[in-house]
């Protein structure tokens, strides 16, 4: 195997393992909020509380993985949020959920910007889509798993087990990746005048319109996004009477179409419209918007399911031309730093989905309001990425002109 596929193959088994320990809590969460009395805005401040810290790590973590490159980070971050995944199942208020899962939020962020870097240092511009999709596909395919093991581990015992059972896998993983990612391949220590020329690349990018359209269109997005992967479960057990049993396989379903969608999109974004995927992004928000629309309004819970289907396919999909973009973007000295600052964005729009959205299900005691704030949150997404466009278009239009 060569080694960019052996690269592919690890952060693809570090993400899966990533999201089967952070999707876990959003599937025992009907069964945590009988068992510790917790509301719907409670729920949305735990949730919250591993957005903010998640978020905070971005651009430490970027930074980091700039400066000593990134094996460092991938190997001590499954170390660390194996550990407060399992300290999870020994809180038993609010207060301690929410600071295990801060800390669970700090140690996963710590490596998000480093996996973007690997695969910008390893891959073209150009194959940057394909590529992304196939890591990016565990984000699919993690919950897609998740959700029918949970509720057999509730099935058979309490729901603390959840959470000491998926503190393992990261420990495995990172072994692999110590054992098997060359040094060279994850980046090495960066001298001083590389320091002082990624300042100086920090000073250009931050003044330029594409880097604040794609902060604040994957920010938008990741409203859409989380609001989507954190209540749904919730959603279809406490709005649509779906028993837990019945939940495991219901809940899976969407994913599937979602791990279709990173496939289908990368290859367009790497292919056909490798040219356009602004505009993928764009039209792929307003359909994730009209699905999730359907979804709320449905009477029948399968054309409710169809609809989370279709709205996982876009929503997954548009990861893919995302994460080709932020390659495209990126300035060579600063990719950690430069993913981890747009990643920012995206994990502000992923605190505020659990807060809104928990404080809307409290106040009005149904879900409907939440999805339109999903809705709405996309739409303005939408019409970011319109407008990057133009921006990707001269940007490719100068690659291609140095290049001649």
């Amino acid at each position: 195997m060569s080694l960019r596929y052996k690269l592919l193959m690890l952060t693809w088994l570090l993400q899966f393992v990533n999201y089967l320990d952070r999707v876990s809590i959003s599937v025992a969460a009907p069964s945590m909020m009988k068992a510790l009395n917790l509301d719907a805005q409670q729920l949305g401040v735990i949730f919250a509380a591993f957005a903010l810290g998640y978020a905070l790590m971005q651009l430490p973590g970027g930074m980091l993985s700039d400066r000593f490159g990134t094996k460092a980070l991938l190997v001590v971050a499954p170390l660390l949020f194996s550990l407060f995944t399992g300290l999870t199942g020994f809180a038993t208020s609010v207060a301690a959920l929410v600071v295990v899962r801060f800390c669970f939020g700090l140690s996963e962020g710590s490596c998000n910007a480093a996996v973007y870097k690997l695969v910008a240092d390893n891959f073209s511009s150009k194959d940057a889509a394909r590529a992304h999709s196939v890591w990016l596909s565990a984000l699919a395919i993690g919950p897609a798993v998740v959700a029918p093991v949970v509720v057999w581990l509730l099935v058979r015992g309490p729901w603390q087990h959840v959470f000491f059972f998926f503190s393992i896998p990261g420990v495995i993983v990172s072994l692999l990746i110590f054992a098997l990612i060359p040094s060279q391949a994850a980046g090495t220590k960066s001298s001083a005048a590389d320091r002082a020329e990624r300042r100086s690349q920090w000073a250009s990018f931050i003044r330029l319109k594409s880097t604040w359209l794609l902060f604040f269109g994957y920010l938008t997005f990741s409203i859409g996004y989380w609001g989507f992967l954190g209540w749904v479960p919730s959603y279809l057990s406490a709005q649509r009477h779906i028993d837990l049993k019945a939940l495991g396989f219901a809940a899976s379903i969407p994913y599937v179409f979602g791990f279709i969608g990173l496939i289908v999109f990368g290859t367009l974004g790497s292919g056909a419209l490798y040219r356009k995927r602004p505009i993928m992004l764009a039209v792929g928000y307003v359909g994730t918007a009209i699905a999730l629309y359907f979804t709320f309004t449905a009477d029948d819970p399968a054309v409710c399911i169809a609809g989370l289907s279709a709205a996982a396919f876009l929503l997954y999909g548009s990861l893919s031309p995302y994460a080709g973009l932020v390659a495209h973007l990126a300035p060579e000295g600063a990719r950690g730093g430069y993913a981890g600052f747009i990643n920012t964005g995206g994990q502000i729009g992923g605190l505020a989905a659990p807060l809104v959205v928990g404080a809307i299900v409290k106040a009005s005691g149904s879900y409907n309001g939440g999805f339109m704030f999903m809705i709405g949150a996309l739409a303005i997404g939408a019409v970011c990425f319109a407008f990057l466009q133009p921006q990707v278009t001269r940007r490719q239009t100068t690659l291609l002109n140095v290049q001649v």
